[in-house]
Protein backbone atom coordinates (compact mmCIF):
# COMPACT_ATOMS: atom_id res chain seq x y z
CA UNK A 1 0.00 0.00 0.00
CA UNK A 2 1.17 3.80 -0.97
CA UNK A 3 0.90 6.52 1.28
CA UNK A 4 -2.48 7.82 -0.53
CA UNK A 5 -4.27 4.72 0.41
CA UNK A 6 -3.18 4.11 3.80
CA UNK A 7 -4.55 8.34 4.60
CA UNK A 8 -7.73 7.21 2.86
CA UNK A 9 -8.63 4.43 4.61
CA UNK A 10 -7.62 6.34 8.22
CA UNK A 11 -9.54 9.31 6.53
CA UNK A 12 -12.45 6.73 6.30
CA UNK A 13 -11.93 5.15 9.95
CA UNK A 14 -12.42 9.74 11.02
CA UNK A 15 -16.07 9.37 9.59
CA UNK A 16 -17.21 5.85 10.63
CA UNK A 17 -15.92 6.48 13.68
CA UNK A 18 -18.18 9.85 13.59
CA UNK A 19 -21.07 7.64 12.31
CA UNK A 20 -21.01 5.59 15.31
CA UNK A 21 -20.57 8.65 17.77
CA UNK A 22 -17.43 7.77 19.36
CA UNK A 23 -15.38 10.34 20.99
CA UNK A 24 -11.56 10.90 20.89
CA UNK A 25 -10.74 8.53 17.89
CA UNK A 26 -12.44 10.69 15.04
CA UNK A 27 -9.82 13.27 15.46
CA UNK A 28 -6.85 11.00 16.34
CA UNK A 29 -7.19 8.97 12.56
CA UNK A 30 -7.51 12.19 11.02
CA UNK A 31 -4.50 13.40 12.68
CA UNK A 32 -3.02 9.94 11.16
CA UNK A 33 -3.89 10.79 8.06
CA UNK A 34 -2.72 14.32 7.83
CA UNK A 35 1.32 13.05 9.10
CA UNK A 36 1.11 9.84 6.26
CA UNK A 37 -0.10 12.34 3.36
CA UNK A 38 2.60 15.01 4.79
CA UNK A 39 5.78 12.64 3.98
CA UNK A 40 8.16 12.81 2.03
CA UNK A 41 8.90 9.17 1.87
CA UNK A 42 6.69 5.87 1.48
CA UNK A 43 5.79 4.37 4.71
CA UNK A 44 6.33 1.29 3.67
CA UNK A 45 10.25 2.17 3.58
CA UNK A 46 9.77 4.02 6.87
CA UNK A 47 8.54 0.44 8.64
CA UNK A 48 11.31 -1.92 6.50
CA UNK A 49 13.74 0.55 8.05
CA UNK A 50 12.73 0.49 11.74
CA UNK A 51 9.59 -1.47 11.89
CA UNK A 52 6.64 -0.33 14.44
CA UNK A 53 8.83 2.14 16.35
CA UNK A 54 9.37 3.80 12.98
CA UNK A 55 5.97 4.12 12.17
CA UNK A 56 5.22 6.01 15.76
CA UNK A 57 7.36 8.30 14.61
CA UNK A 58 5.01 9.76 11.43
CA UNK A 59 3.50 12.96 13.16
CA UNK A 60 -0.33 11.66 14.77
CA UNK A 61 0.28 8.14 14.51
CA UNK A 62 0.05 6.64 17.86
CA UNK A 63 0.86 2.75 19.11
CA UNK A 64 -2.76 1.54 18.00
CA UNK A 65 -2.37 3.01 14.71
CA UNK A 66 1.27 2.02 13.92
CA UNK A 67 -0.32 -1.50 15.19
CA UNK A 68 -2.92 -1.18 12.20
CA UNK A 69 -1.21 0.86 9.51
CA UNK A 70 1.52 -2.67 10.19
CA UNK A 71 -1.38 -4.64 9.73
CA UNK A 72 -1.98 -2.60 6.39
CA UNK A 73 0.98 -3.07 5.20
CA UNK A 74 0.78 -6.82 5.59
CA UNK A 75 -2.90 -7.00 4.59
CA UNK A 76 -4.38 -4.15 2.59
CA UNK A 77 -7.15 -4.23 5.62
CA UNK A 78 -6.81 -4.34 9.51
CA UNK A 79 -9.99 -5.94 10.98
CA UNK A 80 -11.52 -2.96 12.89
CA UNK A 81 -11.70 -1.06 9.49
CA UNK A 82 -13.02 -4.37 7.84
CA UNK A 83 -15.44 -4.89 10.42
CA UNK A 84 -17.03 -1.24 10.48
CA UNK A 85 -16.43 -1.34 6.71
CA UNK A 86 -18.78 -4.12 6.32
CA UNK A 87 -21.34 -2.51 9.05
CA UNK A 88 -21.90 0.47 7.19
CA UNK A 89 -20.13 -0.54 3.00
CA UNK A 90 -20.21 2.79 1.59
CA UNK A 91 -17.83 5.09 -0.66
CA UNK A 92 -17.18 8.15 1.75
CA UNK A 93 -14.59 9.52 -0.26
CA UNK A 94 -17.07 10.01 -3.01
CA UNK A 95 -19.99 10.85 -0.69
CA UNK A 96 -18.29 13.38 1.49
CA UNK A 97 -16.57 14.94 -1.80
CA UNK A 98 -20.42 16.58 -2.10
CA UNK A 99 -20.20 19.96 -0.24
CA UNK A 100 -22.67 19.65 3.13
CA UNK A 101 -22.78 15.54 3.15
CA UNK A 102 -21.01 14.60 6.40
CA UNK A 103 -20.59 11.47 7.79
CA UNK A 104 -23.71 11.59 9.80
CA UNK A 105 -25.85 12.52 7.05
CA UNK A 106 -24.52 9.32 5.05
CA UNK A 107 -25.57 7.02 7.91
CA UNK A 108 -28.72 8.20 7.53
CA UNK A 109 -28.84 7.88 3.45
CA UNK A 110 -27.36 4.42 4.44
CA UNK A 111 -29.96 3.08 6.59
CA UNK A 112 -33.10 4.93 5.28
CA UNK A 113 -32.25 4.58 1.20
CA UNK A 114 -29.31 2.09 1.02
CA UNK A 115 -27.51 5.20 -0.62
CA UNK A 116 -23.51 3.53 -0.98
CA UNK A 117 -22.18 5.70 -4.02
CA UNK A 118 -22.46 9.20 -5.17
CA UNK A 119 -24.75 8.14 -8.03
CA UNK A 120 -27.10 6.25 -5.77
CA UNK A 121 -27.50 9.83 -3.81
CA UNK A 122 -28.17 11.83 -6.88
CA UNK A 123 -30.80 9.19 -7.88
CA UNK A 124 -32.71 9.09 -4.56
CA UNK A 125 -32.06 12.99 -4.32
CA UNK A 126 -33.95 13.29 -8.25
CA UNK A 127 -36.58 11.21 -6.98
CA UNK A 128 -37.44 13.07 -3.93
CA UNK A 129 -36.35 10.57 -1.63
CA UNK A 130 -33.70 12.37 0.21
CA UNK A 131 -36.26 15.62 0.94
CA UNK A 132 -38.84 13.35 2.47
CA UNK A 133 -36.11 11.97 5.38
CA UNK A 134 -36.79 13.73 8.63
CA UNK A 135 -34.83 17.03 9.05
CA UNK A 136 -33.93 16.48 5.80
CA UNK A 137 -35.89 18.65 3.43
CA UNK A 138 -36.22 19.97 0.25
CA UNK A 139 -33.51 22.51 0.70
CA UNK A 140 -31.05 20.04 2.04
CA UNK A 141 -32.39 17.59 -1.07
CA UNK A 142 -31.44 20.86 -3.67
CA UNK A 143 -28.27 21.48 -1.95
CA UNK A 144 -26.97 18.40 -2.72
CA UNK A 145 -28.02 18.15 -6.16
CA UNK A 146 -26.18 21.15 -6.59
CA UNK A 147 -23.44 19.61 -5.24
CA UNK A 148 -22.67 16.62 -7.18
CA UNK A 149 -23.67 18.89 -10.31
CA UNK A 150 -20.80 21.01 -9.17
CA UNK A 151 -18.04 17.80 -8.80
CA UNK A 152 -18.99 16.51 -12.23
CA UNK A 153 -18.02 20.17 -14.07
CA UNK A 154 -14.53 19.47 -12.30
CA UNK A 155 -14.26 16.68 -14.47
CA UNK A 156 -12.36 14.59 -12.35
CA UNK A 157 -9.28 17.33 -11.31
CA UNK A 158 -7.51 16.84 -8.45
CA UNK A 159 -6.18 19.27 -5.91
CA UNK A 160 -2.37 19.93 -6.95
CA UNK A 161 -1.21 20.37 -3.10
CA UNK A 162 -2.71 17.34 -1.69
CA UNK A 163 -1.45 15.10 -4.63
CA UNK A 164 2.50 16.51 -4.61
CA UNK A 165 3.65 14.46 -1.89
CA UNK A 166 2.86 11.39 -3.15
CA UNK A 167 4.23 12.96 -6.92
CA UNK A 168 7.50 14.02 -5.32
CA UNK A 169 7.91 10.49 -3.91
CA UNK A 170 7.61 8.96 -7.38
CA UNK A 171 9.74 11.48 -9.20
CA UNK A 172 12.58 10.58 -6.43
CA UNK A 173 12.29 6.68 -6.83
CA UNK A 174 12.44 7.12 -10.78
CA UNK A 175 15.46 9.50 -9.03
CA UNK A 176 17.34 6.81 -7.99
CA UNK A 177 17.59 4.34 -11.19
CA UNK A 178 20.83 3.98 -11.75
CA UNK A 179 19.84 4.66 -15.86
CA UNK A 180 18.30 8.26 -14.74
CA UNK A 181 20.49 11.48 -14.99
CA UNK A 182 17.51 13.43 -13.57
CA UNK A 183 13.82 13.47 -13.50
CA UNK A 184 11.00 16.14 -12.77
CA UNK A 185 7.16 16.59 -13.06
CA UNK A 186 6.36 18.32 -16.04
CA UNK A 187 3.30 19.76 -17.32
CA UNK A 188 0.25 21.32 -15.13
CA UNK A 189 2.40 20.29 -11.74
CA UNK A 190 5.05 22.33 -12.90
CA UNK A 191 2.77 24.87 -13.80
CA UNK A 192 1.53 24.76 -10.17
CA UNK A 193 -1.91 24.66 -11.60
CA UNK A 194 -4.03 24.55 -8.98
CA UNK A 195 -6.02 21.27 -10.40
CA UNK A 196 -4.13 18.87 -11.98
CA UNK A 197 -6.02 15.57 -14.47
CA UNK A 198 -2.80 14.14 -15.25
CA UNK A 199 0.94 13.75 -13.96
CA UNK A 200 3.54 14.34 -16.77
CA UNK A 201 7.50 12.87 -16.01
CA UNK A 202 10.66 13.38 -17.76
CA UNK A 203 13.81 11.57 -17.29
CA UNK A 204 17.11 11.96 -19.13
CA UNK A 205 19.09 8.90 -20.05
CA UNK A 206 21.10 6.83 -22.40
CA UNK A 207 19.60 3.79 -21.66
CA UNK A 208 15.78 4.45 -21.91
CA UNK A 209 14.55 0.61 -22.24
CA UNK A 210 16.07 -0.01 -18.40
CA UNK A 211 14.64 3.29 -17.17
CA UNK A 212 10.98 1.69 -18.67
CA UNK A 213 10.83 -1.65 -16.94
CA UNK A 214 11.88 -0.49 -13.70
CA UNK A 215 9.06 2.16 -13.75
CA UNK A 216 6.69 -0.86 -14.20
CA UNK A 217 7.85 -2.32 -11.24
CA UNK A 218 6.99 0.87 -8.96
CA UNK A 219 4.30 0.23 -6.52
CA UNK A 220 1.75 2.78 -7.59
CA UNK A 221 1.04 1.17 -10.32
CA UNK A 222 -2.82 -0.24 -11.12
CA UNK A 223 -2.94 -0.68 -15.12
CA UNK A 224 -0.56 -0.20 -18.20
CA UNK A 225 -1.95 1.71 -21.43
CA UNK A 226 1.08 1.63 -23.05
CA UNK A 227 4.62 0.68 -22.71
CA UNK A 228 7.63 1.97 -25.33
CA UNK A 229 10.85 1.99 -25.26
CA UNK A 230 11.05 5.90 -24.61
CA UNK A 231 7.12 6.58 -23.56
CA UNK A 232 5.30 4.49 -21.12
CA UNK A 233 1.35 5.49 -20.00
CA UNK A 234 0.08 4.07 -17.08
CA UNK A 235 -2.94 4.91 -14.54
CA UNK A 236 -2.08 5.18 -10.85
CA UNK A 237 -3.68 3.64 -8.09
CA UNK A 238 -5.08 7.04 -7.07
CA UNK A 239 -6.98 6.92 -9.87
CA UNK A 240 -4.70 9.48 -12.03
CA UNK A 241 -3.64 8.80 -15.39
CA UNK A 242 0.54 9.60 -15.88
CA UNK A 243 2.88 9.70 -18.22
CA UNK A 244 6.72 8.83 -18.15
CA UNK A 245 8.88 10.29 -21.13
CA UNK A 246 13.00 9.43 -21.52
CA UNK A 247 14.92 11.72 -23.81
CA UNK A 248 18.62 11.63 -24.15
CA UNK A 249 20.94 14.65 -22.26
CA UNK A 250 20.97 16.67 -25.27
CA UNK A 251 17.66 17.53 -25.63
CA UNK A 252 16.59 18.08 -22.02
CA UNK A 253 15.86 21.50 -22.11
CA UNK A 254 13.48 21.24 -25.03
CA UNK A 255 11.93 18.62 -24.35
CA UNK A 256 10.81 20.48 -20.26
CA UNK A 257 10.05 22.78 -22.20
CA UNK A 258 7.48 21.17 -24.45
CA UNK A 259 6.39 18.82 -22.41
CA UNK A 260 5.93 21.91 -19.20
CA UNK A 261 3.11 23.41 -21.54
CA UNK A 262 1.21 25.45 -21.83
CA UNK A 263 -0.26 23.76 -25.29
CA UNK A 264 -0.60 27.54 -25.44
CA UNK A 265 2.21 29.01 -24.86
CA UNK A 266 4.46 26.21 -26.90
CA UNK A 267 1.90 26.83 -29.78
CA UNK A 268 2.98 31.13 -29.34
CA UNK A 269 6.85 30.05 -28.84
CA UNK A 270 7.03 27.73 -32.12
CA UNK A 271 5.48 30.38 -33.80
CA UNK A 272 8.00 33.11 -32.78
CA UNK A 273 10.94 30.86 -33.53
CA UNK A 274 9.19 30.31 -37.08
CA UNK A 275 9.47 33.84 -37.52
CA UNK A 276 13.29 34.13 -37.17
CA UNK A 277 13.24 30.81 -39.58
CA UNK A 278 14.23 28.37 -37.36
CA UNK A 279 12.06 25.18 -35.96
CA UNK A 280 11.50 24.28 -31.95
CA UNK A 281 10.24 21.03 -31.31
CA UNK A 282 10.53 18.44 -28.07
CA UNK A 283 14.00 17.79 -29.28
CA UNK A 284 15.63 21.10 -30.25
CA UNK A 285 16.09 24.31 -31.40
CA UNK A 286 16.91 24.22 -35.21
CA UNK A 287 18.05 25.89 -38.08
CA UNK A 288 17.34 23.50 -40.97
CA UNK A 289 19.11 20.69 -39.68
CA UNK A 290 21.45 21.99 -37.44
CA UNK A 291 20.87 21.87 -33.68
CA UNK A 292 21.20 25.05 -32.10
CA UNK A 293 19.63 24.90 -28.77
CA UNK A 294 17.70 22.89 -26.36
CA UNK A 295 20.23 21.51 -23.60
CA UNK A 296 18.58 23.70 -21.12
CA UNK A 297 15.57 25.52 -21.05
CA UNK A 298 17.78 28.65 -20.32
CA UNK A 299 19.50 28.30 -23.07
CA UNK A 300 16.61 27.69 -24.92
CA UNK A 301 15.10 31.01 -24.10
CA UNK A 302 18.63 33.27 -24.65
CA UNK A 303 19.11 31.90 -28.08
CA UNK A 304 15.55 33.05 -29.13
CA UNK A 305 16.18 36.30 -27.44
CA UNK A 306 13.94 36.35 -24.71
CA UNK A 307 14.30 36.53 -20.85
CA UNK A 308 13.58 33.04 -19.35
CA UNK A 309 10.17 32.99 -19.00
CA UNK A 310 9.13 30.69 -14.99
CA UNK A 311 6.96 27.90 -15.81
CA UNK A 312 4.21 29.58 -13.44
CA UNK A 313 3.79 31.83 -16.53
CA UNK A 314 3.67 29.95 -19.06
CA UNK A 315 -0.19 30.56 -20.27
CA UNK A 316 0.44 32.79 -23.02
CA UNK A 317 -1.09 35.72 -21.31
CA UNK A 318 1.51 38.20 -22.67
CA UNK A 319 4.50 36.43 -21.09
CA UNK A 320 6.36 36.02 -24.67
CA UNK A 321 6.20 39.83 -25.08
CA UNK A 322 7.06 40.63 -21.70
CA UNK A 323 10.21 38.76 -21.88
CA UNK A 324 11.08 40.19 -25.71
CA UNK A 325 10.83 43.43 -24.30
CA UNK A 326 12.48 42.58 -20.96
CA UNK A 327 9.35 43.54 -18.54
CA UNK A 328 8.86 40.05 -17.23
CA UNK A 329 8.33 40.97 -13.59
CA UNK A 330 10.80 39.49 -10.85
CA UNK A 331 8.33 37.03 -9.38
CA UNK A 332 8.53 36.39 -5.20
CA UNK A 333 10.57 33.74 -4.85
CA UNK A 334 9.69 30.58 -2.74
CA UNK A 335 11.53 31.42 0.11
CA UNK A 336 10.83 34.63 0.09
CA UNK A 337 7.86 34.32 2.46
CA UNK A 338 8.93 35.25 6.71
CA UNK A 339 5.27 35.46 7.94
CA UNK A 340 2.36 33.56 8.25
CA UNK A 341 -1.13 35.78 8.76
CA UNK A 342 -3.64 32.64 8.96
CA UNK A 343 -2.89 30.29 11.80
CA UNK A 344 -5.40 28.63 13.78
CA UNK A 345 -4.61 26.99 17.54
CA UNK A 346 -6.49 24.64 19.80
CA UNK A 347 -8.26 27.37 21.14
CA UNK A 348 -10.78 27.19 17.93
CA UNK A 349 -10.32 24.47 15.62
CA UNK A 350 -6.82 23.99 15.57
CA UNK A 351 -5.10 20.61 16.71
CA UNK A 352 -2.01 22.28 18.35
CA UNK A 353 -1.42 24.81 21.10
CA UNK A 354 -0.03 28.21 20.30
CA UNK A 355 3.70 28.09 21.29
CA UNK A 356 3.69 24.68 19.15
CA UNK A 357 2.32 26.44 16.38
CA UNK A 358 5.16 29.02 16.68
CA UNK A 359 7.46 26.50 16.96
CA UNK A 360 6.69 24.75 13.91
CA UNK A 361 6.92 28.15 12.14
CA UNK A 362 10.28 29.06 13.00
CA UNK A 363 11.10 25.53 12.02
CA UNK A 364 9.38 26.11 8.79
CA UNK A 365 12.00 29.33 8.00
CA UNK A 366 9.28 31.74 9.30
CA UNK A 367 9.54 34.55 12.00
CA UNK A 368 6.69 35.25 12.43
CA UNK A 369 2.60 34.21 12.64
CA UNK A 370 -0.17 35.94 13.56
CA UNK A 371 -2.79 33.54 15.92
CA UNK A 372 -6.47 33.66 14.16
CA UNK A 373 -8.69 31.54 15.95
CA UNK A 374 -12.25 31.95 14.51
CA UNK A 375 -14.77 34.18 16.76
CA UNK A 376 -17.95 33.56 18.29
CA UNK A 377 -20.50 33.26 15.52
CA UNK A 378 -18.88 30.37 14.05
CA UNK A 379 -19.71 28.16 17.15
CA UNK A 380 -18.96 24.86 16.20
CA UNK A 381 -15.46 25.79 16.31
CA UNK A 382 -15.68 27.53 19.80
CA UNK A 383 -15.01 30.76 18.03
CA UNK A 384 -13.79 33.28 20.83
CA UNK A 385 -15.67 36.56 22.00
CA UNK A 386 -14.45 39.36 23.22
CA UNK A 387 -13.53 37.89 26.55
CA UNK A 388 -11.68 34.70 24.97
CA UNK A 389 -9.70 36.97 22.54
CA UNK A 390 -8.31 39.44 25.43
CA UNK A 391 -7.27 36.04 27.56
CA UNK A 392 -5.89 34.83 24.52
CA UNK A 393 -3.75 38.15 24.00
CA UNK A 394 -2.45 37.69 27.55
CA UNK A 395 -1.31 34.12 26.79
CA UNK A 396 0.35 35.24 23.36
CA UNK A 397 2.62 38.19 25.53
CA UNK A 398 3.25 35.12 27.88
CA UNK A 399 4.58 33.00 24.89
CA UNK A 400 6.17 35.38 23.09
CA UNK A 401 8.76 36.27 26.30
CA UNK A 402 8.90 32.59 26.45
CA UNK A 403 10.26 32.14 23.26
CA UNK A 404 12.52 35.68 23.12
CA UNK A 405 15.62 33.28 22.04
CA UNK A 406 14.26 31.89 18.77
CA UNK A 407 13.67 35.33 17.21
CA UNK A 408 10.42 34.98 16.55
CA UNK A 409 7.03 36.65 16.82
CA UNK A 410 3.82 35.81 17.53
CA UNK A 411 1.00 38.31 16.58
CA UNK A 412 -1.88 38.62 18.16
CA UNK A 413 -5.24 38.24 15.48
CA UNK A 414 -8.44 37.25 14.44
CA UNK A 415 -10.49 35.63 11.93
CA UNK A 416 -13.99 37.54 12.28
CA UNK A 417 -16.63 36.35 11.06
CA UNK A 418 -18.49 38.73 8.38
CA UNK A 419 -22.41 38.71 8.79
CA UNK A 420 -24.75 38.78 5.51
CA UNK A 421 -25.14 42.39 6.00
CA UNK A 422 -21.21 42.93 6.67
CA UNK A 423 -21.11 43.70 10.09
CA UNK A 424 -18.06 41.52 12.35
CA UNK A 425 -19.20 39.82 15.59
CA UNK A 426 -16.32 41.35 17.63
CA UNK A 427 -16.54 44.55 18.95
CA UNK A 428 -13.93 47.61 17.35
CA UNK A 429 -12.52 48.50 20.90
CA UNK A 430 -11.30 44.78 20.69
CA UNK A 431 -10.47 44.78 17.31
CA UNK A 432 -8.37 47.79 17.74
CA UNK A 433 -5.71 45.84 20.78
CA UNK A 434 -5.09 43.39 17.93
CA UNK A 435 -2.07 43.40 15.72
CA UNK A 436 -3.69 41.61 12.65
CA UNK A 437 -7.41 41.64 12.23
CA UNK A 438 -8.49 39.29 9.55
CA UNK A 439 -12.19 39.04 8.08
CA UNK A 440 -13.88 36.25 6.19
CA UNK A 441 -17.29 34.89 4.65
CA UNK A 442 -18.41 31.75 6.33
CA UNK A 443 -21.70 31.51 5.85
CA UNK A 444 -24.99 33.06 3.49
CA UNK A 445 -22.98 32.15 -0.02
CA UNK A 446 -26.29 32.37 -1.75
CA UNK A 447 -26.56 35.73 -1.82
CA UNK A 448 -26.54 37.54 -4.76
CA UNK A 449 -23.63 39.41 -6.49
CA UNK A 450 -24.64 42.50 -5.70
CA UNK A 451 -25.60 41.77 -1.85
CA UNK A 452 -21.97 39.51 -1.49
CA UNK A 453 -20.28 42.74 -2.85
CA UNK A 454 -21.59 45.66 -0.37
CA UNK A 455 -21.20 42.76 2.09
CA UNK A 456 -17.85 42.40 1.46
CA UNK A 457 -16.84 45.75 0.84
CA UNK A 458 -18.41 47.03 4.12
CA UNK A 459 -16.40 44.98 6.38
CA UNK A 460 -13.17 46.54 4.38
CA UNK A 461 -14.18 49.93 5.35
CA UNK A 462 -13.85 49.03 9.32
CA UNK A 463 -10.65 51.02 10.01
CA UNK A 464 -9.82 47.89 12.05
CA UNK A 465 -10.07 45.40 8.98
CA UNK A 466 -6.30 44.67 7.80
CA UNK A 467 -6.75 41.42 5.27
CA UNK A 468 -10.20 39.31 3.55
CA UNK A 469 -9.20 35.91 4.13
CA UNK A 470 -10.02 33.45 1.11
CA UNK A 471 -12.19 36.56 -0.52
CA UNK A 472 -14.49 33.61 -2.55
CA UNK A 473 -14.94 31.15 -0.13
CA UNK A 474 -14.69 28.50 -2.67
CA UNK A 475 -13.56 24.85 -1.43
CA UNK A 476 -12.29 22.69 -5.06
CA UNK A 477 -14.13 21.04 -5.91
CA UNK A 478 -16.78 21.26 -3.71
CA UNK A 479 -17.93 24.60 -3.26
CA UNK A 480 -18.20 27.38 -5.98
CA UNK A 481 -16.86 30.84 -4.72
CA UNK A 482 -19.22 33.50 -4.20
CA UNK A 483 -20.81 36.02 -6.55
CA UNK A 484 -18.55 38.96 -6.78
CA UNK A 485 -17.75 42.31 -8.99
CA UNK A 486 -14.36 41.36 -7.93
CA UNK A 487 -13.32 44.61 -9.97
CA UNK A 488 -15.43 46.66 -7.40
CA UNK A 489 -14.02 44.87 -4.53
CA UNK A 490 -10.43 45.27 -5.36
CA UNK A 491 -11.10 49.21 -6.34
CA UNK A 492 -12.54 49.11 -2.64
CA UNK A 493 -9.59 47.33 -1.26
CA UNK A 494 -7.11 50.10 -2.90
CA UNK A 495 -9.08 52.98 -1.27
CA UNK A 496 -9.53 51.37 2.14
CA UNK A 497 -5.41 49.93 2.35
CA UNK A 498 -7.67 46.33 2.93
CA UNK A 499 -5.10 43.57 2.41
CA UNK A 500 -6.30 40.37 0.42
CA UNK A 501 -5.30 37.10 1.19
CA UNK A 502 -3.98 34.28 -0.93
CA UNK A 503 -5.02 31.56 0.90
CA UNK A 504 -2.33 29.00 0.27
CA UNK A 505 -4.51 25.85 2.01
CA UNK A 506 -4.54 23.56 -1.29
CA UNK A 507 -8.58 23.13 -1.16
CA UNK A 508 -8.67 26.90 -1.33
CA UNK A 509 -6.10 28.07 -3.40
CA UNK A 510 -8.06 32.18 -2.96
CA UNK A 511 -7.79 34.50 -4.32
CA UNK A 512 -7.34 32.68 -7.76
CA UNK A 513 -4.17 33.90 -10.32
CA UNK A 514 -6.86 36.02 -12.33
CA UNK A 515 -7.07 38.16 -9.29
CA UNK A 516 -3.73 38.33 -8.10
CA UNK A 517 -3.19 39.67 -11.17
CA UNK A 518 -5.73 42.68 -11.37
CA UNK A 519 -4.78 43.18 -8.02
CA UNK A 520 -0.85 43.67 -9.02
CA UNK A 521 -1.97 45.90 -11.86
CA UNK A 522 -4.25 47.77 -9.36
CA UNK A 523 -1.19 48.30 -6.33
CA UNK A 524 -3.41 46.32 -3.84
CA UNK A 525 -1.50 44.58 -1.24
CA UNK A 526 -1.65 40.63 -0.58
CA UNK A 527 -0.31 38.16 2.07
CA UNK A 528 -0.15 34.55 1.15
CA UNK A 529 -1.15 32.53 4.58
CA UNK A 530 -1.08 28.59 4.95
CA UNK A 531 -4.48 28.67 6.88
CA UNK A 532 -3.09 26.62 9.01
CA UNK A 533 -5.01 24.10 11.65
CA UNK A 534 -1.82 21.65 12.39
CA UNK A 535 1.91 22.34 13.13
CA UNK A 536 2.23 20.40 9.74
CA UNK A 537 -0.11 22.97 7.76
CA UNK A 538 3.07 25.42 7.19
CA UNK A 539 4.35 23.40 4.00
CA UNK A 540 1.34 24.48 1.79
CA UNK A 541 2.64 28.12 2.08
CA UNK A 542 4.28 26.91 -1.21
CA UNK A 543 1.48 26.76 -3.41
CA UNK A 544 0.33 30.24 -2.04
CA UNK A 545 3.33 31.71 -3.57
CA UNK A 546 2.63 29.15 -6.40
CA UNK A 547 -0.94 31.10 -7.19
CA UNK A 548 0.89 34.50 -6.32
CA UNK A 549 3.58 33.73 -9.31
CA UNK A 550 1.17 32.62 -11.74
CA UNK A 551 -0.66 36.04 -11.37
CA UNK A 552 2.55 37.53 -11.80
CA UNK A 553 3.28 39.08 -8.34
CA UNK A 554 6.69 40.31 -6.74
CA UNK A 555 7.69 40.11 -3.52
CA UNK A 556 6.84 44.21 -3.18
CA UNK A 557 3.22 43.20 -4.02
CA UNK A 558 3.33 40.46 -1.01
CA UNK A 559 3.08 42.10 2.89
CA UNK A 560 4.55 38.76 4.59
CA UNK A 561 7.63 38.42 2.47
CA UNK A 562 8.51 41.71 4.19
CA UNK A 563 10.20 41.76 7.96
CA UNK A 564 7.55 42.04 10.77
CA UNK A 565 8.24 45.71 11.46
CA UNK A 566 7.50 46.97 7.79
CA UNK A 567 4.33 44.81 7.85
CA UNK A 568 2.68 46.07 10.60
CA UNK A 569 3.74 49.65 9.78
CA UNK A 570 1.31 49.27 6.35
CA UNK A 571 -1.47 47.71 8.21
CA UNK A 572 -4.53 50.22 9.18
Amino acid sequence: MNNSEIAKILLEMTALFEMQDVQFKPRAYERAALGVESLDREVKEIYHAGGLAALEEIPGVGAGIARHIEELLKTGHFKEYAALKKKIPVRIAELTAVEGVGPKMIKVLWEKLRVRTLADLERAARAGKVARLPRFGKKSEEKILKGIEFLKQSGGLRVLGLMMPEIRVITAMIGKFPEVTRVTAAGSVRRRRETIGDIDLLASSEHPEKVMDRFLGLPFIAHVYGHGPTKTNVRLKNGLDCDLRVVPEKSWGAALNYFTGSKDHNVALREYASKKGWKLNEYGLFRGKQFIAGRSEEELYKKLGLRYIEPEMRENTGEIEAARRGKLPDLVGYDDVCGDLQVQTDWTDGENSIEEMARAGAEAGLSYIAITDHTRSLAMTGGADEKKLIKQMGEIDRINKKLKNLKFKILKGAEVNIGPSGSLDIRDDVLARLDVVGVAVHSHFKLSRAEQTRRVIRAMENPHVDIIFHLTGRLIPRRAPIELDIDEVIAAAKSTGTVLEINAYPERADIKDDYVRKCVAAGVKMSIDSDAHSVKHFQYLEYGIAQARRGWAEKKDIINAWPVEKMLKMLK
